[in-house]
């Protein structure tokens, strides 16, 4: 069982960054950011592997989002610079046991384990 833990999500203007955590606790191979915006589907936005951290990033972010993980200290961390409006969401922290969750397609199908989700608010 794997238990999962958002924080740090807050309002900010557009331009500027946010770090978003993940506390982890269990074990999986597999760990993703995704994000639903107000009316719209969940989407996936990152997604690394715990042994080589290998990562994958939706077009919407890259460059822009960094994910990390830290196996030590059982967290996941989304860095966002130059935040837009569109950026705007409730952002989930998910993992799974399989490696074969871990690609750029990030399927939402794939992911057994979910955060309960932290706000991010861009405003101009």
């Amino acid at each position: 069982q794997v238990q999962l833990a958002e924080s740090g999500g807050g309002s900010v203007q557009v331009g500027d960054s946010l770090r978003l955590s993940c506390a982890v606790s269990g074990f999986s191979i597999c760990m993703a950011w995704f994000r639903q915006a107000p009316g719209k589907e969940r989407e996936g936005i990152a997604t690394i592997r715990r042994y080589d951290s290998r990562a994958y990033y939706a077009d919407s972010v890259k460059g822009r989002f960094t994910v990390s993980k830290d196996n030590a200290k059982k967290s996941l961390t989304l860095q966002m610079n130059s935040l837009k409006i569109e950026d705007t969401a409730m952002y989930f922290c998910a993992a799974d046991g399989r490696l074969s969750s871990c690609n750029g397609d990030m399927p939402i199908g794939d992911y057994d384990y979910w955060g309960q989700g932290t706000q991010v608010t861009v405003s101009s």
